[in-house]
């Protein structure tokens, strides 16, 4: 396997993780929201990350990797501040 590509896989499942900590707390904070409603954003988004990890370590090109990477970290950045 590629060097980028693990690099990229790691920055990839770094900002995911804080965007799943991120989509929960979001969720937690809507007025209304059960542990079951927390838990399933939680999930969705783990799923997203996890996908998005597998397809950049495998098929997607390079300039599409770098592109994912780019925008989980303006994503992160935005919410972070806006939080």
């Amino acid at each position: 396997m590629e060097t980028w590509r693990v690099i990229a896989g790691v920055l990839i499942a770094i900002g995911g993780v804080i965007l799943v900590l991120l989509a929960m707390a979001q969720t937690r904070d809507r007025k209304g929201a059960t542990n079951s409603s927390v838990a399933l954003a939680g999930t969705i988004s783990l799923t997203i990350v996890v996908l998005l990890c597998v397809l950049s370590l495998t098929v997607l090109p390079g300039p599409v990797v770098w592109v994912i990477v780019a925008a989980v970290g303006v994503v992160n950045t935005v919410l972070l501040l806006t939080s």
